[in-house]
């Protein structure tokens, strides 16, 4: 890492934070989605929706209560108002779900920022580079009528080590963030899906008592 800093100038120190703002996102992000795994969400969601078909509420209620996670929140908010019209119920759920998918979703707006601008650290930190070897060249031109090679090598070579890092950074957030993106879209689909669950139920039960 110091030879990077190093050799790579002060336009390493952006990217090295930006390295380092990432590998806390992904391992944050990592640590939360490893966290649900310890949820089933087919199976609890179906448990809720048996008890509301059973007209037991309070049990439902009760199941997400001892499954806190985002689908048994949304659905909880839900069950709530179950004596409320369907819209009512809907409104609800909503609210909630505008709550918990954003805690899915957290820090992955910042993440694609960091895959966004590092390469352009990187880019900004190759054109200053070459720059620096060309004014080399220049001065020792004008000065000892030769091409000072060596300089222009060292600033070829910084530039290189920005451009290697930055882009090395970006890939590795990118990457991050495909995949953390693919989880929340399924997750938002799981949570739909139970929510559309939980309202044909409480529909279909409210139905039933009216007959």
């Amino acid at each position: 890492m110091l030879f990077w800093l190093s050799k790579g100038g002060f336009m390493m120190v952006p990217i090295v934070l930006c390295s380092i703002f990432s590998l806390t996102i992904i391992i944050e992000r990592i640590l939360f989605y490893f966290s649900l795994l310890r949820f089933n969400p087919q199976n609890i969601t179906w448990k809720i929706i048996e008890y509301v078909r059973k007209n037991k509420i309070s049990e439902a209620v009760d199941l997400c209560e001892k499954n806190k996670f985002y689908i048994t929140n949304i659905l909880k908010a839900g069950l709530v108002y179950y004596e409320s019209s369907r819209e009512i119920v809907k409104e609800n759920i909503d609210a909630a779900a505008l709550y918990e998918i954003p805690q899915l979703e957290k820090n992955l707006n910042l993440l694609n920022a960091i895959v966004q601008i590092t390469p352009l650290f990187g880019f900004l930190g190759t054109a200053l580079g070459l720059l620096k070897g060309f004014y080399a060249i220049s001065e020792k031109a004008l000065s000892a009528g030769g091409i000072a090679q060596a300089d222009f090598a060292l600033a070829l070579g910084q530039a290189l080590v920005v451009t290697v890092s930055a882009l090395s950074v970006a890939v590795i957030a990118s990457i991050a963030y495909g995949y953390f993106t693919h989880k929340v879209n399924f997750y938002i689909l799981e949570a739909g899906r139970a929510a559309n669950e939980l309202l044909e139920a409480l529909s279909q039960r409210r139905y039933g008592s009216e007959v």
